[in-house]
């Protein structure tokens, strides 16, 4: 595994450190919101997502089908 792959606590703390020089206190959890709210957005999206690719183009399948001319279906 490459070795700057791996983030452990201090480096964690040192982010969040910086974060908090850059940003301050009073910013912090509006910031905080807005991620949540990201995060929230994103995961919607994504289950729509999937149950968009469950569904198949064209929307559900149609009944039986008829042969054009006598309107009759054929059984064969």
């Amino acid at each position: 595994m490459l070795p700057f792959a791996a983030i452990g606590t201090p480096e964690i703390l040192l982010i969040v450190f910086a974060i908090l020089l850059l940003f301050g206190a009073r910013k912090l959890p509006e910031l905080a919101r807005g991620l949540g709210s990201s995060v929230n957005e994103f995961k919607k999206g994504m289950a729509e997502g999937v149950k968009d690719d469950k569904t198949p183009p064209g929307g559900p399948p149609a009944g039986p089908t008829s042969t054009p001319g006598n309107g009759k279906t054929h059984n064969n």
